[in-house]
């Protein structure tokens, strides 16, 4: 397993947490049903209809394909600007690394940081007819800097600053679009079952908050230190690679 492998598992691990993020994860049926202008009844029939799940399908893939193009985009800006300021590396990779674990330490909640309390968040309150407007909504949502998705999107575009060209870049931001995506699109398919697991996993939030802000911390030190190629090392051993 290569240190690139890494990074995108890293990347796709980093998207499924965005997914479950406490700012996220609540809202999934209130995006569903604002994107498809369906019933939650509708949604939350243990058996939809075909129309049902026609329609909740077609309009997550557009939300989905809304918010990966504006994340690729940002991937590539990030990649292209890291490699522009390539002869300020050493000190743009550590404070990159120092930001990513002060964004970690935020998310535990534990030593809140009072300027990343604020929540920016663009909002659509009538959403714009068809798929093209769902599309829309898919942006609008990718442009929501909350507390919330902001650190983890932060540290993954720190990692992306790092990359070597807009390639790799676009793809980092990518495969976190699918680990967002992916449990969104499965959600809007089998609602009933997303409602039932959601309620098992509400009263675990607040450790699943410590895990990611911890996940957001370890980034950080590998960002700050450079240690994604021994950790890919590391792994290739333990797994005989």
């Amino acid at each position: 397993m290569h240190s690139q492998e890494v990074t995108y598992f890293g990347a796709f691990i980093a998207g499924l947490l965005s997914f479950l993020s406490p700012c996220v994860l609540p809202l999934i049926p209130s995006y569903i049903t604002y994107i498809t202008g369906l019933s939650f009844a509708d949604l939350q029939s243990e058996h939809p209809s075909h129309k049902v799940r026609q329609t909740a399908m077609l309009h997550s893939l557009a939300f989905i394909l809304g918010f990966t193009v504006v994340f690729v985009l940002l991937g590539a800006s990030a990649t292209y600007l890291g490699s522009f300021m390539n002869q300020h590396a050493g000190f743009l990779r550590k404070a990159g690394g120092i930001l990513v674990v002060l964004l970690g330490v935020h998310v535990t909640g534990l030593v809140p940081i009072h300027m990343l309390l604020g929540e920016k968040r663009i909002t659509l309150h009538r959403k714009p007819a068809g798929f093209a407007g769902t599309f829309l909504v898919g942006l609008a949502f990718a442009a929501g800097w909350t507390p919330c998705i902001g650190p983890i999107l932060a540290a993954i575009l720190m990692v992306a600053a790092t990359e070597e060209n807009v390639y790799h870049g676009i793809v980092l931001l990518l495969i976190y679009s699918l680990g967002l995506g992916i449990p969104f699109f499965l959600s809007s398919l089998a609602m009933h079952q997303f409602i039932v697991a959601f309620q098992r996993f509400k009263k675990y939030i607040r450790l699943f908050e410590i895990c990611t802000g911890l996940f957001l911390m370890l980034i950080g030190v590998t960002i700050y230190f450079n240690w994604l190629s021994r950790f890919a090392g590391a792994v290739t051993s333990l797994f005989g690679g």
